[in-house]
């Protein structure tokens, strides 16, 4: 998905299902999608392990929605955030949705969003069934938003535990993926094989909504890239001065 900067986003928020540990981390990841102009959280504010929320709201400016269980084994939770949204929807003020959740009741969300011509990403845990990720334009896994948070205090008090807890959620580079870039720079290159970075990777999400080059440990999809020099080779073009380079990906069986 391209980074579009005015983009006006709501974002609901499931607190049954996200640690508040997970919200600065990230609330910066979706400023660079977009502003977030509606910021709402759902749970049942009543109950003592909602508690520690509080401060978290307060410095993110994030709106608290009282939601109580009416019946047990019923998520109420989610049916407010599902009407809220078809609420915003149709104010027309807003451009997409961030909904942040594990939860797979909220598919059909994210299809009738998208259906309406809305940017739908999603922000959840490994567990999130897949269903619910590929209803989204973009999916973001929230282990990856605080790896770096855990590597800083890592550093700090050199705990061996944290450093193991980064290393557990970052995934193997396997046939799988490299099966995906490859045909996907087959899917958009040149006469000469050749495929354009920003290209590559709005078509990587396009087929896997949840692809991110932090899934596997790189900042970035060009060190990703350079990490499968034996499938992959690039080529960075000057464009306009020395400092501007343009970065074009072909496969080796292509050559």
């Amino acid at each position: 998905m391209e980074n579009q900067k005015d983009l006006k986003l709501a974002v609901i928020i499931d607190a049954d299902n996200v640690s508040s540990t997970n919200v600065a981390s990230m609330m910066e990841e979706i400023a660079k999608y977009g502003v977030p102009t509606f910021k709402r959280i759902y749970g049942d504010w009543t109950k003592p392990n909602l508690a520690k929320w509080k401060n978290i709201l307060l410095e993110n400016a994030i709106t608290p929605i009282q939601q109580y269980g009416y019946t047990s084994g019923k998520n109420a939770t989610d049916a407010a955030m599902i009407i809220d949204a078809m609420d915003i929807l149709y104010t027309g003020k807003v451009d997409g949705f961030c909904i942040v959740s594990s939860d797979s009741d909220f598919t059909k969300l994210a299809t009738r969003l998208r259906e309406s011509g809305m940017k739908v990403l999603g922000f959840g845990e490994k567990k999130t069934p897949k269903p619910f990720i590929v209803a989204c334009d973009k999916f973001i896994y929230l282990e990856i938003l605080k790896s770096n948070v855990i590597i800083e205090k890592s550093e700090n008090s050199e705990g061996k535990a944290s450093k193991a807890s980064v290393s557990e959620s970052i995934q193997k580079i396997d046939g799988q993926i490299v099966s995906l870039i490859t045909t996907s720079v087959n899917d958009i290159a040149d006469e000469d094989g050749w495929a354009y970075l920003g290209d590559l990777g709005n078509m990587l999400i396009k087929k896997k909504p949840d692809f991110d080059s932090r899934n596997y440990g790189f900042e970035k999809l060009t060190p990703l890239i350079k990490s499968m020099s034996r499938n992959f080779e690039i080529d960075e073009r000057v464009h306009g001065n020395a400092a501007n380079k343009l970065v074009y990906i072909r496969s080796k069986s292509k050559k």
